[in-house]
């Protein structure tokens, strides 16, 4: 039910929101001597303003056609080269003849935003790296019949993807798939297998939340299971491919991460306003970026979502040694042939500082050599992975860990 009246909104808001388009078109017409007033930019910015809060967001692509490698400028392109029924892995990949770089699997986070917030991630790992990012497929978009996916079929399928890589692959988790990963490093590790990665990078990712509890975290542990089925799963309509599958969608989340910081984004909106009045054309396409991948949005299977408050928010069985997977013990003290490295940012409001920390105390087995830490000052959640902080500080930080390790 909730599933339909979000969409009903949606269809009802269609008027509005096209009329909202030819107010905008009209009062921005070169031919147009209003348009060039600032009563006219002002009557534009309120209409753009108004089709925005009401659009639906598609999602966006990366968009990365080239990088520098050595200085010179070479082409990138797109690749799928496996699939999976809840996942697609993108390879980024050079021309031949281009000078071996070590691989990097950078697994992206299934939590409500597609793979593409983590393009300035990729940006920024292209130019010295051969990259494979996760892409996780929208729920709603999956047939009920390609089965269910939890959190061990997320542990699951990082762990068939490394297998596919080989041996030389360093991986990357960026925020909520740090467990996972995690996890599935160590029964890779605890199997002894041949094929294990050389490098693990853990990225704000909540490996132990009460080190540090925050709003999420807390809001996880103050309501039972039930809570949480009752009144953020729902069942997405028939008229979708994925029809009849239980879903956490991602307009709620969306409202979630918002409201954490609603005068931020209020402000952010206001300040759109002022840029399009102004004439600043360069902030206001800024705005439109950073917010067209922001509110882009895609829904996750009930199960994983439920599966992973439970274990990782409610029960803290990675940090307390009592995660299972598939009846196999999870235990990162079995971890001795790949190195492990933690990102935290000083101002993270979602995986504060202590939470990414702590894998070195579950990773017991490792010597000091085989480790390191990067504490960056000054930067919040997505600034970890995206934004100046990043590129300057934080990526060179993992790059010397990864040639150290390759």
């Amino acid at each position: 039910m909730l599933y339909h009246l979000y969409d009903l909104q949606h269809a009802a808001l269609r008027p509005m929101r096209l009329l909202a388009e030819a107010t905008q078109h009209t009062f921005q017409n070169p031919f147009s001597p209003v348009s060039y007033t600032r009563v006219g930019r002002a009557m534009a910015a309120g209409a753009e303003l108004l089709e925005r809060t009401t659009r639906r967001f598609p999602k966006p692509e990366f968009g990365l056609k080239t990088t520098l490698v050595n200085g010179e400028t070479v082409a990138v392109t797109e690749r799928i080269t496996h699939r999976k029924p809840f996942c697609n892995l993108l390879h980024f990949a050079k021309p031949e003849g281009t000078p071996a770089q070590p691989r990097v699997l950078l697994v992206a986070p299934m939590s409500g935003h597609h793979a593409t917030l983590l393009r300035g991630t990729v940006a920024a790992l292209l130019a010295d790296h051969d990259v494979f990012v996760t892409d996780w497929i929208d729920a709603r978009l999956v047939p009920l019949a390609r089965g269910r996916f939890d959190l061990d079929d997320y542990i699951d399928t990082v762990t068939e993807l490394i297998r596919v890589l080989g041996p030389q692959t360093h991986v990357i988790a960026v925020c909520q798939p740090a467990v996972p990963v995690l996890a599935a490093v160590s029964l890779m590790a605890a199997g002894d297998e041949a094929v294990q990665p050389r490098s693990m990078t853990l990225m704000g990712g909540p490996i132990d939340p009460m080190a540090n509890p925050t709003v999420p975290v807390k809001l996880a542990a103050t309501h039972p299971l039930s809570w949480f089925e009752r009144n953020v799963i729902t069942t997405v309509p028939a008229y979708y491919p994925g029809g009849f599958r239980q879903v956490y969608p991602g307009f709620i989340q969306l409202s979630g991460f918002m409201s954490m910081n609603l005068d931020r984004h209020i402000g952010e909106h206001v300040g759109l306003f002022r840029h399009l009045v102004r004439g600043d054309g360069d902030s206001a396409e800024q705005h439109r970026r950073f917010y067209d991948e922001y509110l882009s949005v895609m829904d996750l299977s009930a199960e994983f979502y439920l599966q992973t408050i439970e274990m990782v928010f409610q029960k803290h069985s990675l940090a307390n040694g009592t995660m299972e997977s598939r009846g196999r013990k999870v235990e990162p003290a079995a971890i001795r042939r790949t190195a492990v490295m933690t990102v935290e940012g000083e101002l993270d409001d979602i995986s504060a500082p202590g939470q990414t920390e702590s894998a070195h105390r579950l990773c017991a087995s490792l010597p000091d050599d085989m480790r390191a830490r990067h504490f960056q000052k000054g930067v919040g959640h997505y600034g970890i992975f995206n934004g100046r902080r990043w590129r300057e500080s934080i990526m060179p930080a993992v790059r010397e860990f990864i040639r150290k390790h390759d």
